[in-house]
């Protein structure tokens, strides 16, 4: 196993004609320890692919450096920095077994028969395959033959492992019991993973830490319950929940914090600053008050979920709040709501999307 260091590290495209060079990743420091599942995640755009393929070797590093297991791999080619990558794209050879897709690389590498099945066969009991290592991908579901491409790489016993997007092409049924299958051999093997996803689901369930990237650059590393409660800024806490934070904008004055648009109190903040702001609260965090006294909201869609109903609504002043209520309620698309928020979930923000203590 490695750990994994960048420093500095940026990527700039060079432009074409008129069109200006973009710079890509904005100078990160990221540092992810020997034997940890570290998720990179973020809005499509934000850069977290990139900067996986720059750790394996696949783009060109403009500036800084990156280390695996303390080593500048920066001229190192992707077959000498010891890792192994699974894409969103299988990349079996049709033509093959799933034993010989599993082997090719060691095969490859000139490894003896007798070691490429010990190998081959051990990685295929701990993924679920032992029964299936005579079969063709096409005889395969999509969950199956992730798993082989996954087996791929076990045998290889890299240092790192690097996931780009695994379980996008599943359906959403086989997206949650894959997920459970590589945070469990994360925990078979030890080994440090590296995993990118665009859902924060996935981040939230199977990291040990979350990198949480935005315009090519680091927003916040920390626990999923740390970045969950305590978010740096806006975009961090409206990225990390589903649904996602609610945000009201508005004014603080002597102590009393209104909507924008509305002259009705919104919530109570006695240490904070007179000023623009933006108060944050998380769906889960809004309760119905049942004397009619609070933030009057209509009812716009109600979502059915079972354990839980979720409520689309808006304030007077047109700001949309969703709220999430225990159980199966029942809620009349039109009619009017009071809402409690929490005091002590309350989040604010300023002019910049940064944090503000309260």
């Amino acid at each position: 196993m490695a750990n994994v260091t960048l420093k500095k590290v940026e990527k700039v495209y060079p432009g074409e004609g008129k069109n200006k060079s973009f710079l890509a990743v904005k100078a990160i420091d990221l540092e992810i320890r020997d034997g940890e599942f570290m998720v990179l995640v973020g809005p499509s755009g934000c850069a977290k692919s990139t900067t996986l393929r720059m750790i394996a070797g696949l783009e060109d590093i403009t500036g800084g450096d990156v280390y695996i297991d303390d080593v500048r791999v920066n001229d190192l080619p992707p077959k000498k920095r010891d890792i192994a990558m699974v894409f969103q794209n299988y990349a079996l050879y049709p033509h093959m077994t799933v034993f010989e897709n599993m082997a090719f690389g060691l095969m490859l590498a000139k490894r003896k028969k007798a070691e490429i099945r010990e190998k081959v066969e051990a990685a295929a009991e701990i993924l679920g395959l032992t029964d299936l290592l005579d079969r063709r991908p096409n005889a395969l579901s999509g969950g199956q033959r992730q798993r082989v491409a996954v087996g791929r790489s076990i045998v290889r016993e890299p240092k790192v492992f690097l996931l780009d997007e695994p379980l996008s092409n599943l359906d959403a049924k086989m997206r949650i019991s894959m997920r459970a299958e590589i945070t469990q051999l994360h925990k078979r093997l030890g080994a440090t993973m590296i995993y990118v996803t665009h859902d924060q689901t996935e981040a939230m369930t199977m990291g040990d830490r979350i990198t949480v990237m935005d315009g090519g650059k680091i927003m916040q590393v920390a626990t999923p319950m740390e970045l969950y409660r305590n978010p740096a800024n806006k975009f961090v806490a409206g990225f990390i929940g589903s649904p996602p934070m609610n945000f009201i904008d508005g004014e603080q004055a002597a102590g009393v914090f209104r909507e924008l648009g509305s002259s009705e109190e919104t919530c109570r903040f006695s240490d904070l600053a007179d000023g623009s702001y933006t108060v944050g609260i998380r769906p889960e965090h809004l309760e119905i008050s049942t004397i009619n006294n609070g933030l009057k909201v209509k009812v716009n869609l109600t979502e059915p979920m079972g354990a839980e109903t979720i409520l689309h609504t808006e304030t007077a002043a047109g700001t949309a709040l969703v709220v999430r209520v225990q159980g199966d309620q029942e809620f009349e698309t039109g009619s009017d709501l009071y809402l409690t928020p929490q005091a002590e979930q309350l989040y604010c923000f300023d002019a910049e999307g940064e944090r503000v203590k309260i």
